[in-house]
């Protein structure tokens, strides 16, 4: 695997705006560096301010990491313009870390992100004449009151930005705030989308010059490019899909040199063609970075003109294409790939349903015609790459997604699993193989590039881990090094048994986070030396980059990446990493509230669930059917005192040793559904597992009792899902 290269300063600012490697290193950072257990870079919260004035942040996602849980100073900012202003308490930000001489960690800021200390957003509750603000985020403990004229221009129910000011010489009671904004109304069906993205400054719309820019967009010719046309390429995507990135088409290879070979074309939207470097377009799909999902709407990259007009490979029309011809031998070995940039004519737009029931027998009108000559030989070519991804033995965790079902209303109709099809596997690895292509042919180019790279699992995760295994009585070495291959044994071995959901979360949780960088250490979950995001340049930035480089490299146009944007790339990289967290956690917060509206009047219902996180404040259960999230506070958990044991991953009772235990089915009851905040707490009505005789009793302080029994409020998130790729 491709060792990690020095870390380096960032050689420039950017102009403001808008998890997969070897044996196990001891630390995570060279001198100057991130220090060990910690990314290079990443988003924390200011949390402290000291007596001489200096912030101390701490990072967002510091689960099992021992080192992250105290806070870090914040560095005096080089160029706070460009950073986006100084931050204050409450803020996010994007910072690099540092390790100094001194062996003190020390975090410098890039960029402030989501809501600040200074812009709250809430819910107005008006009560004899005056009008409170009740925040929407969950950690946010104190309301606000609207003073002056302000409190007379809102309703109850409205949903606000306000900006808290001075004591004005109260000295009890809520902080006096000023209204900047009536945003929307709380009992609104789509209020949930609108509260994630103001509460992570998800950037929303086009100025009119962007919007001027894409209307003026023209059709694609073949002037330049090669004619595909001829190929029956097709997209493959969800049902409600409207923005069509790429599409695949297989056939037999003829050379008699590979026998059983497969020549497999993924056809990659040409957006580069649409946005130049310097243009609005390209400034505000930088500052956005990547679309955003939400269950009633998208926040698109892109203008819709381009996103899912001229850029979306639609059925039956001429759309650019940047594609790439790849052959694999019959043991699914790619043998070479070629670029190309042509212009092609989608033959079909078909979901993943569709050509998984065409595959399974079921074909329809559409599929009918397409099932011998165009997706059985997908099929087939996919059956040989199989084989070269089984000795690769990528990480294979199973994530579930949630699916929301509204009305046209906005109103939540039903939450189900997401179907996982052999389709969806089919895009996916062809996807990969591309991506693949791109980093390789990059390199060979030695043409600079982001990449995709997903860092091993640190030291302490795998010894928690482990710790957490011997529970449930598994073994695990934890001085081996850190091998895909271990945890997909780990994960066949509790396939299928009591224990699977759990490990395969815990598995998860161990991993890193996945992020951009110019600096190539290979992708630790797809088992791969190089990796580059090349395939949907639509609605990520990091694949235009991609896009424009290999367009330089290959001298296929004068629209490839510039020597400004290379000089640019380590802080582009790091802003499309910030941008692409924030867009996730705004995602989870909507289905978080859409998912509490929906269970809002079951209140008083039981339901059944697994115990997904142990910490010293309660228990957090996911329900089997929706997948919902909540909390059950230690408080509520019986008459005796709690404490936690981290080793164990259990909260035991001091005086019986009872316990609770990550990865434990159990029966709640649903208490409360807060649709505005996305929060559920449920009550336990299972009883504790009996208390194992060779664990050691521990007796408690009185302050260890208080701090394990005394009720709190529930953190503004629950444990993490989902590893981008």
């Amino acid at each position: 695997m491709v060792k990690r290269p020095p870390s380096k300063p960032p050689r420039s600012k950017a102009r403001p705006g808008r998890n997969d490697a070897s044996r196990p290193k001891k630390s995570h950072h060279r001198k100057g560096g991130a220090p060990a257990e910690l990314p290079p870079v990443g988003v924390a919260d200011v949390v402290e301010r000291d007596a001489d004035g200096d912030l101390y942040v701490r990072p967002t996602d510091n689960e099992g990491d021992r080192e992250t849980r105290k806070p870090i100073r914040l560095a005096p900012s080089r160029d706070e313009a460009a950073s986006g202003g100084a931050p204050g308490m409450g803020d996010r930000v994007l910072v690099r870390y540092e390790r100094l001489e001194t062996g003190e960690v020390e975090a410098r800021l890039i960029k402030r992100l989501g809501q600040s200390a200074h812009r709250v957003l809430g819910v107005v509750r008006k009560d004899k004449g005056e009008a409170r603000i009740e925040p929407v985020d969950r950690k946010v403990k104190e309301s606000l009151i609207l003073i002056n004229d302000d409190a007379a221009k809102v309703r109850d129910g409205d949903l606000v930005l306000a900006s808290p000011m001075g004591s004005s010489g109260r000295r009890y009671g809520p902080k006096p705030a000023k209204l900047i904004e009536v945003v929307g109304r709380e009992d609104h069906p789509r209020a949930a989308s609108l509260i994630a993205i103001h509460t992570h400054s998800i950037p929303t719309g086009f100025s009119p010059q962007a919007e001027a820019e894409a209307e003026s967009a023209a059709p694609p010719t073949l002037k330049g490019r090669e004619d595909l046309r001829r190929i029956p390429l097709v997209t493959i995507d969800p049902e409600d899909a409207r923005d069509h990135d790429d599409a695949v088409f297989a056939e037999a290879d003829p050379d008699p040199k590979n026998p059983g070979g497969w020549i497999v074309w993924v056809a990659i939207a040409d957006v580069a063609a649409y946005v130049r470097v310097g243009s609005a377009l390209d400034r505000e799909a930088w500052t956005k970075a990547n679309s955003v999902y939400f269950p009633d709407r998208v926040e698109p990259m892109l203008p819709e003109r381009l996103s899912a007009g001229l850029c979306s490979l639609r059925q039956g029309e001429e759309r650019a294409t940047l594609a790439v011809r790849m052959v694999f031998g019959a043991d699914g070995r790619k043998r070479g790939h070629t670029f190309v940039r042509g212009l092609m004519r989608s033959a079909a737009k078909l979901s993943y349903g569709q050509a998984q029931n065409a595959i399974d027998g079921r074909p329809d009108d559409a599929t009918g015609p397409l099932l011998e000559g165009v997706l059985k030989p997908l099929w087939a070519a996919y059956a040989a790459v199989s084989l070269a991804r089984d000795v690769r033995s990528p990480l294979d965790i199973d994530s579930p997604e949630r699916r929301i079902v509204l009305n046209s209303d906005g109103e939540v109709v039903s939450i189900n699993k997401r179907e996982r099809l052999d389709a969806h596997r089919l895009i996916e690895e062809f996807m990969i193989q591309a991506n693949v292509c791109a980093a390789e042919t990059l390199e060979q180019k030695k043409s600079p590039l982001i990449y995709r790279i997903h860092d091993q699992p640190s030291e302490m995760k795998l010894f928690s881990l482990g710790d957490f295994l011997s529970t449930i009585g598994i073994g695990w070495t934890k001085g081996e090094p850190a091998k895909t291959e271990r945890f997909n044994k780990l994960l066949d071995l509790t396939r299928g048994g009591p224990h699977a959901e759990i490990v395969n979360e815990v598995v998860l949780r161990t991993q890193m986070q996945a992020q951009y960088s110019p600096d190539n250490i290979g992708h630790f979950g797809l088992n791969l030396e190089r990796y580059a995001h090349f395939t949907s340049p639509i609605r990520r930035y990091a694949d235009l980059i991609v896009h424009r480089a290999l367009i330089r490299a290959l001298k296929l146009g004068s629209d490839g990446l510039t020597d400004n944007e290379i000089v640019r790339l380590p802080a582009t990289a790091d802003h499309i990493t910030a941008a692409e967290r924030a867009a996730m956690a705004a995602e989870r917060d909507a289905t978080d509230r859409y998912v509490a509206a929906f269970l809002e009047d079951r209140v008083g219902a039981e339901f059944s669930g697994r115990i997904t996180g142990v910490t010293r404040f309660g228990l957090f259960i996911r329900l089997d059917k929706t997948g919902a999230d909540g909390l059950i506070p230690v408080s509520t958990l019986g008459g005796e005192f709690f404490t936690h044991d981290d080793r164990a991953h259990a909260l035991v009772g001091e005086r019986t040793g009872k316990r609770w235990r990550l990865g434990a089915r159990v029966e709640v009851r649903l208490k409360e559904a807060t649709p505005i905040t996305g929060g559920l707490l449920f009550e336990m009505l299972s009883e504790p597992e009996p208390a194992d005789p060779n664990a050691p009793r521990q007796r408690l302080g009185q302050r260890d009792r208080e701090r394990s029994f005394r009720p709190q409020r529930a953190p503004a998130r629950r444990p993490g899902r989902g590893q981008p790729r």
